[in-house]
């Protein structure tokens, strides 16, 4: 067993098989993992609030830690509201004001 905790193992596993998230200005935090209770509860930011497909992002996540942590059982991941603020929470965290067209890009 490694010295180091469930949460920090997590925390690397996320970087190593959800790059994505981050490729697409999108945050992700551990906020809770306890190997006792089998709890893991991670946090979506950035562009991950509001991104229409951040529920199968959330899936994957939360089948994936079951599937390669023997000790995790159940698996919360939440996603910032459109209505946090911050710099984490605005435009991916790049900061500025959200904007929303008015009229379709017409590309599709």
């Amino acid at each position: 067993m490694s010295d180091e905790s469930l949460a920090e193992r997590v925390e690397q596993w996320m970087v190593g098989q959800m790059p994505i998230i981050q490729m697409h200005g999108g945050t992700s935090v551990v906020r809770e993992a306890d190997p006792e209770t089998g709890e893991v509860v991670v946090e979506l930011g950035g562009t991950c609030s509001g991104c229409g497909i951040s529920n199968i992002t959330a899936d994957n996540i939360r089948r994936d830690l079951i599937m390669d942590f023997d000790e995790v059982t159940n698996v919360t991941v939440r996603s910032a509201s459109s209505g946090d603020q911050g710099a984490s929470t605005v435009e991916g965290g790049r900061g500025g004001e959200l904007k929303h067209e008015t009229e379709a890009a017409n590309h599709f």
